[in-house]
């Protein structure tokens, strides 16, 4: 099951003024039972049947982890040592035993107390093996204590928790094994289990989750395979035209085209012959082997990726400025950033699609392209050739210096899929890691950099997206430059692009509208969607003609977030007297599939937080209000709930409502910054000025990586009557946030306003050294000030 703390929660569209933006879990969901006479009327056979003919894919299948993905709890699935053994983590012992032909365990429960738990179902096979455990509502809640099937002398065989290092990890950590995000249905079942149906009714919160296989089957990939099989038995009858063109199977996996990888003479790197037409089987991996949300069902398992699910970007704490993997981003996210996949590449050039063990071991699955007497030399990778040359760590194996691994999960290690040369002078400039001192951990990166460009020189290639990236994370000065033109570079990968007009949109500068313009006819679904996200930061009438072209686009991903920013603009239009609202009527296929996709997963307050927001810019107050309370119905402790609901009573004239759903909120988490920052806030608009301060500087001290609560509870000092304490805060802060203007234009006027000229000269030089000064205000301060001093 994949980490639920790593579950990205990404935006559904741009952060609208005064609203927490919503968010969105990027992982999976649901499964439990599906009687044979509903498999059959979908077309699910089973790969039983399916192996009749193809025998030899089942039987390579047959022990994958695929085949291992789920299964009963039985003696012969069950790893972990159940036979009384214990474990004690986070101050609780927990107990693995027997009973019978029963399997159970004894830890805490969702009260903390100590229960007893039946296991039913094993989860993954190795390196680590989770156990499924049956709750009311049909849930099946994954156990926070994992079996390390390793071999003992890898460190193996031994009970560990999967988050040791977590702070207060009980029944109101969100983490918790009995909480909602570690609920099977949601997280995990989708990509586990075959022909799932979640089956979830909100009206009871609860689910029905159905299987066609427990496992991941053929039919997971190749889809239902009733009409196959029919054909199949009509074309050995002798009906010469018993196929059809895809042979009874929805999803064309088949390369029609007979390809053939050719190394060109005067490079020696290879080629594809012919390009690659199709990523049909890309997508179809991608949908589980991605960090992604997903927004419809059902779907066929070849169909574009982004229509169906989102993928993520390269976005902060997923992956680092350059692109390489930080938390538990799976693979596609990585593999489309690499040359590899742009020249055609595809997961079954290296991998066996049944079996999934790779095509050739070592190094000689890279050797099937790339000529070893070339790469696997000393002379390409400046390692000696000793006899463990080609072994994982020894500096010779293609993945430790192009795909190095990470571990997830405590234990499981994952290769990097981008494919990608070692860049330690990117590591040297962004902090970024590198292969190098990944292994060389006595040289620095400079040092490992200057090595590098010894052995092979200094290249001529552009500068990486990693400038650009980390450009637009630290809010440098000259960011919007370097990402707007990362957003137009067709030789950069969609995925970067698209990652940099996220950033783009976030940035104070104006975006140029012929920059979407241009961006919204892109292949790229990715860059598309981009687009429509950055709406909202164009003038109306730049917005309107690009928006209404892709209210249109082919992919649901991109009308969905077209439609959600342009909610906005449908509203100001309604209000116009008299006038028919035409971009409404417009708006209305898209707004409608932008509600599907949430309700896709209405278990999840954060898909009623979407919602809320969407009602709330079309001006429908009461739907907004529904739609928040829902979220809380959902997660008591869901705060960005009480934080949008308290700013729909603030529009509204209702303070006194916001005030107590800012209260209620905040007994349900004392310490959050931002229902501390909205009940401040509501202090300075209620002319509470010293309760404000007090809660402005709680919010600050909670969230010190957000600039603008430091800067506004300067604001609330400032204004409170004590300048000099303002300045402190704003000092302290700058140190944390150098690139913030707002900052550091508040210390130039906040020391002249004080009296102290040398100090307000020193900081509206520092502003003119790092800042864009359009008006000339600061530097007609500067001048004013520098003038009175002499």
């Amino acid at each position: 099951m994949p980490d639920p703390l790593s579950a990205a929660r990404i935006l559904m569209g741009p952060v609208v003024p005064h609203l927490i933006a919503a968010v969105l879990c990027m992982l999976l969901p649901a499964a439990s039972a599906l009687a044979a006479d509903a498999a059959a009327t979908e077309g699910y056979i089973g790969s039983t049947r399916c192996g009749t003919c193809h025998a030899a894919e089942l039987t390579a299948w047959q022990g994958s982890h695929h085949d291992l993905a789920m299964a009963e709890a039985t003696p012969e699935n069950v790893l972990g040592d159940f036979d009384n053994a214990e474990f004690t983590a986070h101050g609780v012992t927990t107990r693995f035993y027997r009973d019978g032909e029963a399997f159970r365990v004894d830890t805490d429960g969702p009260d903390g107390k100590p229960a007893s738990y039946s296991i039913a179902y094993t989860f993954g096979w190795t390196p680590l093996q989770q156990y499924l455990i049956r709750f009311p509502g049909g849930r099946l809640q994954a156990l926070g204590i994992a079996w390390d099937s390793r071999p003992a002398d890898q460190g193996g065989q031994r009970w560990f928790h999967l988050y040791p290092d977590e702070a207060d990890y009980g029944p109101d950590n969100p983490l918790h094994w009995t909480n909602r995000d570690q609920t099977w249905n949601y997280q995990c079942a989708e990509c586990h289990s075959t022909g799932l149906h979640k089956g979830y009714d909100l009206s009871t919160d609860a689910y029905t989750t159905t299987w066609a296989e427990i496992d991941v089957a053929c039919e997971a990939c190749h889809g239902p395979g009733a009409a196959h099989a029919k054909q199949a038995e009509a074309a050995a009858a002798g009906d010469a035209e018993a196929w059809d063109a895809h042979k009874g199977l929805t999803p064309d996996l088949a390369d029609r085209d007979n390809p053939t990888w050719v190394q060109a003479p005067e490079t020696g790197l290879p080629h594809r012959e012919p390009p690659r037409s199709s990523h049909a089987e890309v997508n179809t991996c991608a949908r589980c082997h991605s960090r992604r949300g997903q927004l419809h069902v059902p779907y066929t398992p070849d169909a574009p990726l982004e229509d169906t699910h989102r993928l993520a970007l390269l976005g902060e704490g997923l992956y680092y400025a350059d692109g390489q993997i930080q938390d538990e981003v799976f693979v596609h996210g990585s593999f489309i950033q690499s040359r590899m996949f742009h020249l055609g590449v595809t997961c079954n050039d290296c991998h066996d699609p049944h079996s999934l063990q790779l095509r050739a071991p070592g190094n000689a699955v890279c050797a099937r392209c790339h000529a070893p007497t070339r790469y696997d030399s000393a002379e390409h990778h400046h390692h000696p050739m000793t006899a463990t040359a080609g072994t994982k760590g020894s500096g010779t194996a293609c993945l430790d210096c192009h795909m190095p691994e990470r571990n997830y999960m405590v234990i499981d290690a994952r290769a990097d899929h981008s494919l990608r040369i070692p860049r330690p002078d990117l590591a040297a400039a962004l902090g970024t890691p590198d292969a190098c001192t990944g292994c060389h951990t006595e040289l620095t990166p400079a040092q490992a950099a200057a090595q590098v460009q010894t052995w092979y020189g200094t290249p001529k290639r552009p500068a990486h997206f990693a400038t650009a990236l980390h450009a637009g994370r630290s809010g440098a000065p000259d960011a919007a430059a370097k990402l707007a033109k990362l957003a137009a570079d067709t030789d950069a990968p969609a995925i970067a692009r698209a990652t940099a007009l996220d950033l783009l949109a976030q940035q104070p500068e104006p975006i140029d509208p012929a920059l979407l313009e241009g961006l919204a006819k892109s292949d790229s679904p990715l860059l598309r969607a981009a687009v429509a996200r950055a709406l909202e930061r164009l003038p109306p009438q730049n917005a309107l003609s690009i928006g209404l072209e892709l209210l249109d686009d082919p992919t649901r991903l991109v009308r969905i977030d077209t439609a959600r920013a342009m909610a906005a603009y449908a509203r100001l239009e309604a209000n116009i007297p008299g006038r028919e609202s035409p971009l409404r009527k417009a708006l209305a296929p898209a707004l409608a599939e932008y509600r599907e996709a949430q309700l896709t997963n209405a278990e999840r307050p954060e898909d009623w937080l979407n919602l809320g927001v969407l009602d709330s810019l079309l001006g429908d107050s009461d739907a907004a209000e529904r739609d928040y309370r829902q979220a809380l119905a959902l997660e008591a402790d869901f705060t960005p709930a009480y934080a949008n609901l308290a700013d729909l009573y603030r529009a509204l004239g209702r303070d006194d409502d916001g005030r107590r759903v800012l209260e209620q909120g905040l007994k349900q988490a004392p310490d959050d910054a931002d229902l501390l920052h909205a009940l401040g806030l509501l202090e300075i608009r209620t002319k509470h000025l010293p309760a404000a301060v007090e809660l402005l500087g709680r919010a600050a001290a909670q969230a010190p990586e957000q600039p603008r609560y430091a800067y506004v509870h300067a604001l609330a000092q400032e204004a409170n009557g004590d300048p000099r304490a303002a300045i402190a805060t704003l000092t302290a802060a700058t140190d944390r946030h150098p690139n913030d203007a707002n900052i550091a234009l508040a210390l130039v006027s906040l020391n002249a306003k004080a009296g102290d000229r040398d100090a307000a000269i020193t900081w509206a030089e520092r502003y003119l050294a790092h800042f864009p000064d359009p008006s000339g205000q600061v530097g007609a301060l500067l001048a004013q000030l520098k003038g009175a001093a002499e």
